[in-house]
């Protein structure tokens, strides 16, 4: 009996690649793996895979990355840290195109399974003001008040998801990822999220002598990080569950940025001054997982903790830093 087709797109991508790695490794099936960028500048690229390099907001290369697969993961879309969510709200819109002709592909290839990668920033913004952070629920995204742009676009390919299971019987799956970090992503360029720019911003410091670190707003906004293994993990069972209506994926510990940045010092043996840049992008002002529906439906939740997170980046940006003065390239 040939083995089932697997397509993963956003392959080239942080997540993506750590998808791709973990499905090769559990001998799932077949795997075609899909980005927009060439394959040669993806972060993880493996020889025994199908990789293709297609624009996903076409209709017909998303046709050609379903044709005969069994399971989609979409988690192909336009999007950075907040400085270029906010400044790049359009280009994250029509990340919109990109689900909406997936799902119909996926819908008209006969797929079983269909993973749908959101966000936390669908979140009601006025249940994310102030510092006193309250784990948000998932309830906590109606009535509709996400993040602009990026954050609408979320939600409403979310409604999308439901739709085309109520009236096609696509086997739906939609988790809100909150902040994964990790080695083997984006760590500097302006798409980078705070984890991996405070670790940048670290090595710099020690590499030029220049004892200084620039935060975006004052340093409280309140958030929780997820390890990208747990997220990884997280997907896979969500995809083998019963559980169809959307469901945070996040760790339910909260710091503040003050404190990752305090994290980061401990691990990279160095104390920086400090200095805000108050009219930076900055997100809201606390946000973190509630996890009481995830622990219910799949009697699990994401466990590793920030620091032996940041441990493992802080590692890898280093030597991407390292190797990257010595002309080398050190992302595969």
């Amino acid at each position: 009996m040939p083995q089932p087709e697997i397509v993963v797109t956003g392959a080239g991508g942080f997540i993506g690649g750590h998808l791709v790695a973990a499905l090769r490794s559990q001998k799932v099936g077949r795997i075609r793996a899909v980005d927009l960028k060439p394959p040669e500048s993806w972060y993880r690229r493996f020889d025994d895979v199908d990789n293709r390099q297609l624009d996903l907001r076409r209709r017909e290369d998303c046709l050609e990355a379903c044709a005969g697969v069994r399971d989609v993961y979409q988690l192909a879309c336009d999007m950075g840290g907040m400085g270029f969510i906010e400044n790049n709200k359009a280009l994250c819109m029509l990340s919109v195109l990109i689900n909406t002709h997936m799902l119909q592909a996926a819908q008209q290839h006969g797929a079983g399974r269909f993973f749908f990668a959101s966000s936390a920033c669908v979140y009601n913004a006025d249940k994310q003001r102030g510092y006193d952070v309250t784990p948000l629920r998932e309830v906590d995204a109606y009535p509709a008040l996400p993040e602009d742009g990026y954050g609408w676009e979320k939600l409403f390919s979310e409604r999308m998801c439901r739709h085309f299971a109520e009236d096609f019987g696509l086997g739906t799956r939609v988790a809100r990822l909150h902040n994964v970090y990790g080695p083997h992503g984006t760590w500097d360029g302006g798409r980078e999220k705070a984890p991996a720019a405070i670790c940048r911003k670290m090595v710099e410091a020690k590499a030029s002598g220049d004892h200084r670190i620039e935060i975006w707003g004052d340093g409280r906004q309140g958030r929780s990080f997820t390890y990208i293994d747990d997220c990884v993990e997280g997907i896979g069972r969500l995809m083998d569950s019963a559980v169809h209506e959307p469901i945070n994926l996040g760790s339910s510990e909260t710091v503040t940025i003050n404190d990752l940045v305090s994290i980061v010092e401990d691990i990279a043996g160095i104390r920086l001054e400090r200095s805000y840049k108050l009219d930076a992008p900055k997100g809201v002002d606390g946000r973190s997982s509630d996890n009481t529906l995830i622990l219910e439906r799949l009697g699990w939740a994401p466990s590793t903790s920030l620091r032996a997170g940041m441990e493992k980046t802080y590692a890898w940006i280093h030597d991407q830093y390292v190797a990257r003065g010595k002309g080398r390239d050190y992302r595969v």
